[in-house]
């Protein structure tokens, strides 16, 4: 029987790709530092290194390997993001309630939850008027539902993306779904950094903000780490070694789910609908059924620790953020490393329209909503939520701390309590994703039912909160 040698590359592989992503984000974040015009961009770091993987993979590393190492390499990225995405949305399904400087009230929070769904909506909305349109004039190749990625890659970002932008390609025949959904979701950062800068420079010259210098205190205290009624940070057992085996629980506990499912309607239990449509979405929608364990198992926790079962608390809020941030970064790295420029040879043009009319559709309604619903912070506010709504949660706070550096607006609260409600607001539009690509028919159903579901959410905020 052959051993394997431990030089044998098979071996090193999956630590070869992690520890190029880390020499990109360590490079990428001295350029950061060290380059004004990047550190003032609003860019985060995760994607500027994916942009420098990206850009280095697609020239030199093609002309020395060749095409097919290349696309090994997306294959290895993509499935990196894949379960990066997972791990991060369990860690923050994890979380104990946390208490807030400022109290967000419940209206509040359902008005954050219905602006983040309607913009999702418009989002959706406009990308299918757009691609429907571009299909039937002067790309009669694109592929129809298209446009329903523009909320994938803009509203949930890159991991999500990617995996509609598979089930799209492997189910439905979208050559180059993947990669569209991912270069929809990286253009979204630079939407978030450019447009937010320009917006910002309009504010400081309207004199509706000025440039002040802020010293913010990023120290954290010892009770963030450790509260009286936690396990200590070090025991028998590291404490963060045992958030870090609560995420893995929770995502071998999704995947068993997630396979049971599979088994089943392998049966034919929903005949060809179940198998080429509904299969691919639970496999696609693994951040989501790993989001709905993990608030399972943290509401068990809380049982537990009411009939005095459980005498201490094992989530920490501070440790689970910690490993959220971390997955991400990782996962914006890889996303965008993994878009394959190839794939966009004949979508260049359908792509820059969607991106660039929905983005701006989404400052101007964001702009719009935040003066009706934060008459009071509108200006940290449309800032926060279209960093958020173009980005991830965490490009959404970068631009707000330029005008609220100390949180002292409940707009950062905003974005956590509406992406909460957004989640129970927003599941029905999971499923119309799925649906819309099934045929032209589904197509038009669906846009009737986003045209619907907009007007509505839409009316519900103007309803909630009058002009003033």
């Amino acid at each position: 029987m052959e051993i394997m040698s431990l030089s044998d590359y098979i071996v090193w592989d999956g630590f070869l790709f992690f520890a190029v992503i880390a020499v990109l984000l360590l490079f990428a974040n001295t350029l950061r530092r060290k380059i004004p015009f990047l550190r003032k961009s609003l860019l985060p770091t995760a994607v500027i290194a994916g942009f420098i993987g990206l850009l280095f993979k697609e020239t030199l590393f093609q002309s020395i390997v060749g095409t097919e190492e290349v696309l090994e390499v997306n294959r290895y990225y993509s499935m990196i993001t894949y379960h990066t995405i997972a791990l991060g949305f369990i860690a923050l399904g994890l979380k104990v309630n946390e208490s807030f400087k400022v109290k967000t009230k419940r209206l509040q929070s359902m008005s954050s939850g219905l602006l983040i769904v309607s913009t999702y909506l418009l989002q959706g909305l406009f990308g299918l008027v757009l691609s429907l349109s571009l299909a039937y004039t002067f790309f009669p190749n694109l592929f129809k539902a298209a446009g329903m990625l523009v909320p994938m890659g803009f509203g949930q970002g890159p991991g999500q993306a990617q995996n509609i932008g598979g089930v799209y390609q492997i189910s439905h025949g979208f050559e180059g779904g993947t990669t569209f959904g991912l270069a929809i979701a990286s253009f979204g950062f630079l939407w978030a950094a450019v447009a937010g800068v320009v917006y910002l420079n309009y504010l400081y010259k309207k004199g509706t903000i000025t440039k002040q210098s802020v010293q913010r205190n990023n120290y954290v205290s010892s009770q963030e780490i450790e509260t009286p009624d936690e396990i200590p940070v070090a025991e028998s057992i590291d404490k963060f070694t045992i958030q870090v085996s609560l995420v893995f629980l929770v995502y071998f506990i999704t995947y068993l789910a997630m396979l049971g499912i599979n088994e089943v309607l392998l049966t034919g239990l929903l005949g060809d609908f179940g198998i080429n449509t509904v299969i691919p979405l639970i496999w696609g929608f693994n951040f989501i059924i790993g989001m709905l364990f993990a608030i399972l198992f943290k509401y068990i926790f809380l049982g537990l620790r009411k009939v005095k079962i459980m005498t201490r608390q094992y989530p920490n809020n501070y440790m689970l953020n910690r490993i959220t941030g971390f997955v991400f970064d990782i996962m914006i790295v890889a996303s965008i490393v993994a878009i394959r420029i190839e794939d966009l040879n004949q979508l260049w043009i359908p792509f820059f329209i969607m991106v660039i009319v929905v983005g701006l559709l989404t400052l101007l309604f964001v702009q719009f909503m935040a003066r009706r619903i934060y008459p009071d912070y509108k200006e940290a506010a449309t800032l926060g939520m279209f960093g958020m709504l173009t980005g991830t949660a965490s490009t959404g706070v970068v631009l707000l701390r330029e005008v609220d550096p100390n949180f002292e607006t409940p707009a950062a609260n905003d974005l956590v309590m509406g992406s909460s409600t957004a989640i129970l607001f927003g599941f029905p539009i999971l499923l119309l994703v799925g649906i819309a690509p099934i045929s032209l028919m589904h197509t038009l159903i669906v846009f009737g039912i986003i045209v619907v579901l907009f007007i509505t959410a839409s009316t519900i905020l103007l309803k909630l909160h009058p002009k003033q």
